[in-house]
């Protein structure tokens, strides 16, 4: 079945390189111009994954974002045509997956977008279906996580981030390894892009946030602390 990506930009000659992109990689492709039709759309339809600029009319892409964030953790990759890093550091603290800055390489955000619908299409395969210690469980199947039995709403890439950490128990993961696991070699960005991932996850996770070990100059470790 095919995959059906979202893409909303304002600037209708970009918005068209993108859509002859997906739609020559074999995706569905649905497309809005302001935040209120991306909305509109993501309603009515099944969506996969959604590359959503941030100038947008009518609504922002934030504000777009936060709203859809309180649906579920179908994969954002947000565009820009600011470098600011606080735009940058808002965009993943909203939920955001991945953060492109304009001008880009459409065959690059493909490969991006590709990645990111891998990692959220494998469902824990080749692991164990189901981990649980200390009061934290996670079910790699249904990407469900739970803290003494309440459900805690991850995005995809804090649970990516999470599933690795934990299928990596006690051993240190460093930040390039975890920007090469979820986004891929071709990623181009700032390491600290992991730090706010992290700090984000910690908070979700509450009192389980100390299973989450900073290595100091190496990266992260995961342990159990039962």
């Amino acid at each position: 079945m095919k995959e059906t990506i979202l893409i909303v930009e304002d600037e209708q000659i970009l918005r068209e390189v993108l859509v002859d992109y997906f739609l020559n990689e074999n995706f569905n492709v649905l497309e809005a111009k302001d935040g209120k039709r991306a909305l509109e759309l993501f309603d009515e339809h099944k969506v996969d994954l959604i590359i959503l600029d941030i100038m947008l009319p009518k609504l922002d892409g934030w504000s777009v974002c936060r709203r859809i964030r309180k649906h579920g953790a179908v994969p954002i990759i947000m565009l820009t045509a600011r470098s600011d890093e606080e735009d940058t550091l808002l965009g993943f603290e909203l939920g955001a997956d991945d953060y492109v800055t304009k001008p880009y390489s459409p065959p690059i955000l493909l490969a991006r977008a590709k990645r990111l619908l891998q990692n959220y299409n494998q469902k824990g395969a080749g692991h164990e279906q189901l981990v649980s210690m200390n009061g934290l469980s996670i079910d790699f199947a249904a990407r469900e996580v739970k803290v003494e039995d309440t459900i805690v709403k991850l995005t995809n890439t804090e649970f990516e981030i999470l599933s690795y950490l934990v299928q990596n128990i006690g051993i240190v993961i460093t930040r390039e390894q975890l920007i090469i696991k979820i986004w891929g070699h071709e990623y181009i960005g700032d390491d600290r892009t992991i730090n706010t991932h992290i700090r984000n996850l910690r908070s979700k996770l509450g009192e389980k946030a100390g299973m989450i070990k900073t290595m100091v100059r190496q990266g992260y470790k995961f342990e159990d602390l039962s």
